[in-house]
């Protein structure tokens, strides 16, 4: 390149920079890159293994928690919603333990480059809680360093966090381990109950069966008090809270609902609408 066009381009980009060279529609500069690449810590990506391409596609759109439903099937963990749905190839380890390890190891020891909050797996069981709870652990012992670990009422975090939810009977198992590779999603029932942050980091519950407002018309003030409640006894014995079953259709009521839940202070918003949830966040956040 000529010097005389080396210097052009150099002073054009410096204007740039500057704010006084317009810019083409769509162009970021370093920091919106930078804002972009940063996961969103409040999206979750409910039933995420329904997605053409599950955990990559939650991981494109930055989410900070995805969530795959588990059966066990003649000692596999198989990930479907329902039995109807069951396909041997599908395994917990080919859709998300093997590709999480896969990115840890790109990623400079995490999920996300540079981020210190590790995602959130929230293993969903839907066959007996026990017996899947123990193949379970089996798995995720052999992939020690991609997650958090509770051993002897220490917590050492690692890229990866599993949260096991579903089925009930997985407590009782779990509560015996003095070492772990997982931890346990508790409900509603167990606010403020003697089980600490390090045994139930996660609080969810079902939106309809705990609030009838669904995104129209104005939040009742009681069913407010009451969220804003919720999430203030849960934080302040520091835990997370997440609620499904909110509305999930696009359009005002969804953005209220969502609205109303980042306003509590609400750690995770559930979602199927990966591109809807992503852009819901970047613009409130961009407020």
């Amino acid at each position: 390149m000529a010097l005389t066009t080396r210097r052009r381009a150099l002073t054009t980009l410096g204007a740039a920079l500057a704010g006084t060279v317009a810019l083409p529609a769509g162009t970021a500069l370093a920091g919106e890159h930078a804002d972009r690449a940063r996961p969103l810590r409040h999206a979750h990506a409910h039933n995420d293994y329904e997605h053409p391409r599950p955990l990559l596609d939650a991981l494109d759109h930055r989410f900070g928690s995805v969530e795959a439903d588990i059966h066990l099937v003649d000692g596999q963990l198989l990930v479907a919603h329902d039995a109807v749905g069951l396909d041997p190839s599908r395994t917990l380890e080919s859709l998300y333990l093997d590709p999480l390890a896969a990115r840890v190891r790109d990623q400079g020891g995490r999920v996300y480059r540079g981020a210190r909050r590790p995602l959130q797996l929230l293993v969903d069981v839907k066959t007996e809680g026990a017996s899947t709870y123990r193949e379970l652990d089996r798995r995720l012992r052999r992939y020690r360093h991609l997650f958090t670990t509770y051993a002897h009422g220490r917590v050492r975090t690692g890229p990866v966090t599993a949260v096991v939810s579903g089925d009930r009977a997985a407590r009782a198992p779990m509560e015996a381990q003095t070492v772990r590779s997982a931890f346990y999603d508790g409900r509603l029932t167990d606010l403020g109950s003697a089980a600490p942050a390090s045994f139930v980091p996660l609080i969810s519950d079902n939106w309809a069966n705990n609030f009838t407002w669904q995104g129209v018309g104005a939040f009742p003030a009681a069913e407010r008090r009451k969220l804003h409640g919720i999430v203030a006894t849960a934080h302040a014995r520091g835990q997370r809270v997440r609620f499904w079953a909110t509305p999930d259709l696009a359009g005002p009521a969804r953005d209220a609902v969502w609205t109303e839940l980042l306003a509590a202070g609400t750690d995770h918003l559930n979602t199927d609408d990966l591109a809807g949830l992503e852009a819901f966040l970047d613009a409130h956040r961009a407020r």
